[in-house]
């Protein structure tokens, strides 16, 4: 207040000098530091983004179904009508839009946290690419950011090469939500999809699959470096099809923006994450970061750690229309024994003690 009556009596004053003084202290009120402001655009960009994660497909689901007994019915069945004609779309790629990916809001969510893309080695507009991302963390947020977005650069620093985040397919059945996913060039985490564009779009493309899942999601926590891959094979056998280079990618940090309860192996917790995991597709997590004003309070805003993603080296991939168990198993050992180096080689570099380890479950 008395900063304000200090600017106001300066004004009256009526000399160039005092009204430059009164527009300082004016500017210097705290409601209107810069800094604080970004600091809050940053925290809304990240929490806009949680929430349509968690709630903007059924939501919008909801919301269709009520139109349906309105009088604005027919917005609703021409919706619907185009969701019917539209429905093999992501299968193909989607609709990326450059204009989306170049959204501000990406920036700020970018310098919340804050992420950064690594690269290690090029990627060759003539080949296609598998990239493992590793960890999955509650949400995968270096892998959206980086991937999905333009905020670290990926299309500057990978030039030529289509970066296709791949997530669950049940998020493009739900209205909306599907479109805004597609504009970032998400597609569905399927077979369908992933040979259509390793086989039918050309080369230069990049599909970034979290190979861990939702299994691996349940065991995400500050302080552990553990990643869901020993038995995980179907993506060696898809590259080896299209003869597509895999490519190691581990995000430093990831596994420290949310704490989660973890059940026990054998308790009823964990007991029901598998029955969701088993016939939905997805673990329920009992998770929290914090609140939207105070870092001391709980809420669903990730806690602002760093988060860095290193892609690897490129594995050239031979293509094997028919590859053996024999084949898939050399080249999934291959793949794991990369990815160890490249944590190993990076980890002190993002603040792990070189005794650190990666757990390979």
């Amino acid at each position: 207040m008395k900063t304000l009556i200090a600017a106001y009596s300066g004004v009256l004053r009526g000399t160039g000098s005092s009204i430059l003084s009164a527009l300082q202290d004016l500017f210097s009120v705290t409601w209107l530091n810069r800094s604080k402001v970004e600091k809050q655009l940053q925290v809304i960009s990240v929490l806009q983004w949680v929430l349509s994660f968690l709630v903007l497909g059924v939501a919008c689901s909801a919301i269709l179904m009520y139109t349906f007994c309105t009088d604005c019915w027919l917005i609703a069945v021409l919706y619907f009508t185009w969701l019917v004609f539209d429905w093999n779309t992501p299968k193909k790629g989607g609709r990326r839009s450059q204009w989306v990916r170049n959204w501000a809001v990406w920036r700020y969510f970018r310098d919340y946290f804050p992420i950064q893309l690594v690269k290690t080695h090029n990627l060759l507009t003539t080949r296609n690419y598998i990239l493992g991302y590793h960890p999955h963390g509650i949400m995968g947020l270096g892998a959206f950011c980086n991937f999905s977005t333009e905020a670290t650069e990926v299309s500057k620093k990978f030039p030529g090469i289509r970066p296709y985040l791949a997530t669950l397919a049940g998020n493009f059945r739900m209205p909306v939500l599907r479109e805004y996913l597609m504009s970032g060039g998400i597609c569905p985490v399927n077979r369908d999809t992933i040979d259509y564009l390793l086989s039918k779009n050309g080369s230069g493309n990049a599909i970034i699959i979290v190979v861990g899942g939702a299994a691996e999601s349940l065991s995400s926590m500050p302080g552990k470096n553990a990643v869901t891959l020993r038995n995980r094979k179907g993506f060696v056998k898809l590259a080896l099809r299209h003869g597509a280079d895999l490519v190691p990618t581990y995000s430093f940090g990831e596994n420290e923006v949310y704490k989660q309860v973890i059940f026990e192996e054998g308790s009823w917790g964990r007991w029901v994450q598998k029955k969701f995991q088993k016939y939905i597709g997805f673990a329920p997590c009992i998770f929290h970061g914090r609140g939207l004003f105070s870092s001391d309070t709980w809420g669903l805003v990730p806690y602002s750690k760093p988060i860095t993603t290193v892609v690897g080296e490129p594995i050239t991939i031979p293509k094997l229309e028919h590859p053996t168990q024999q084949d898939i198993d050399l080249y999934h050992t291959m793949y794991m024994e990369a990815l160890v180096k490249l944590f190993d080689k990076h980890k002190t570099k993002f603040g792990l003690p070189e005794t650190e380890i990666l757990e390979v479950n």
